[in-house]
């Protein structure tokens, strides 16, 4: 027997065995040697996190220098993500079956900041990762090709809904009426029904479903999948929730208005009012005509939820205004009107998701959820954790390291990042989620 030199401590060999009949069989590892066509690569797993409001996911998502993808760091000990079991190094490969590994970065985060309480994450260890790259292995053709369910609201015409519904308590499948307003809707013939306007239907009895059909008036919202999307979810053994679906076919958007300042200002008033759901929220009023405001769409009454790229929930007025004059001359703002804001509240939902589904360039590197502003501001500069030759630039919330010197992890490991600055050579960007 002989063994090829070099395999001892080497963790991340292959070994194979190889069978010389000159040598006889009384040996069985005959022969060792290691296998150079590559590494072993792992499988995907899943988890669905779901927090109180109050509560983080339990995990730092980083962008490293040289270390590719985006990276799971920081898993709190205890925390949801722990108890879940994901991993320090854990690469994330999709958000709620969004394939993100090739999304910019800021964009991934607001990914997960729009999904609310739930979200779904696809990761790889990092090990797999790095040999699945080192392979030149497409990543996304390693997970479902859709996992989505979906969230449709349909509008009752002469005819009813337009579906019909066959099964027994908690398993219920749809037949679609051609062209009626369910498949108008965007409702598959032959879907599962999982929930009806936010409620499971795991427990209803089939009387009971129709009873909840027939209160629910003119209107009602189903959320359902397809056999392979449920088998996903029953295999996995998770939960398909509103969160997680498809709300490209609802009829409520949130719309973006990107507004350049004029010698008037932008021409609106914002008010700060009780939302639908009890909480307090940022309104549009006093819209003046002919204005920027005016021309890019505004409309009195519409609820603000972003301000140049970052949700502004958990924001009182004055910081709100603050954000929004943060950039001296313009301003990109996203909105919902009064009957899109009450819906998703109806059902449980932040109004985001549905800028996530509707965004066309959802699957490129250019965020469309506009980058936060470029201006440094107010800067606190001192010498880095390595001496002169680094530097931590710290502002508003954000921190960047710049100069190629490596960093000190429990220094960076522990800080939020609320906006970058393309003009700075940052090398680390870390978002606690």
């Amino acid at each position: 027997m002989k063994q090829t030199k070099g395999l001892e401590g080497d963790k991340k060999s292959i070994i194979t065995f190889e069978f010389n009949p000159k040598d006889g069989i009384d040996n069985p590892a005959l022969s060792l040697t290691e296998d150079t066509a590559g590494e072993a690569v792992g499988e995907p797993r899943f988890y669905l996190l779901s927090k109180g409001s109050t509560e983080t996911f339990g995990f730092y998502l980083n962008e490293e220098l040289g270390c590719q993808g985006h990276v799971i760091r920081q898993v709190e000990l205890g925390g949801l993500a722990q108890r879940r079991g994901l991993q320090d190094g854990d690469r994330l490969l999709q958000v709620n079956g969004h394939f993100v590994d090739h999304m910019d970065h800021h964009r991934v985060v607001q990914k997960i900041k729009a999904s609310g309480n739930q979200v779904l994450l696809a990761v790889l260890d990092g090990d797999s990762y790095e040999a699945a790259k080192a392979l030149g292995r497409d990543l996304s053709q390693m997970l479902p090709a859709d996992i989505r369910p979906r969230l449709c609201h349909i509008t009752r015409d002469k005819s009813g809904f337009g579906f019909s519904v066959s099964g027994m308590k908690g398993t219920f499948q749809l037949s679609v009426q051609q062209d009626g307003p369910a498949e108008r809707a965007g409702v598959p013939s032959g879907s599962w029904l999982l929930e009806l306007n936010g409620a499971s239907v795991s427990n209803y009895s089939h009387a009971q479903l129709t009873r909840k059909l027939k209160q629910s008036g003119s209107k009602v919202t189903l959320l359902v999948a397809s056999t392979a999307v449920e088998e996903f979810y029953r295999l996995h053994g998770l939960r398909a929730m509103a969160a997680l679906a498809d709300t490209s076919w609802l009829p409520f958007k949130v719309r973006k208005l990107h507004m350049v300042k004029g010698p008037a200002g932008y021409g609106f008033l914002l008010k700060e009012d009780d939302c639908s759901s009890g909480a307090t929220g940022q309104f549009m009023w006093d819209v003046d005509a002919g204005l920027p405001a005016d021309q890019a769409g505004m409309k009195e009454g519409d609820r603000l939820l972003a301000v140049n790229g970052e949700s502004i929930e958990g924001l009182d007025h004055q910081q709100t205004v603050l954000r929004i004059r943060a950039r001296d001359d313009q301003v990109t703002l996203l909105v919902i009107d009064p009957a899109g804001d009450a819906f998703y509240h109806s059902i449980g939902l932040s109004p985001l998701l549905s800028f996530e589904d509707s965004d066309p360039a959802s699957g490129s590197h250019t965020s469309s959820l506009p980058s936060p502003s470029a201006s440094p501001g107010l800067c606190h500069v001192e010498v880095g954790p390595t001496g002169p030759g680094s530097w931590l630039v710290a502002a508003a919330n954000s921190i960047g390291f710049t100069q190629v010197t490596p960093l000190a992890r429990p220094l960076w490991q522990c800080c939020s990042l609320s906006w970058y600055s393309p003009a700075l050579p940052v090398l680390i960007f870390s978002w606690h989620l």
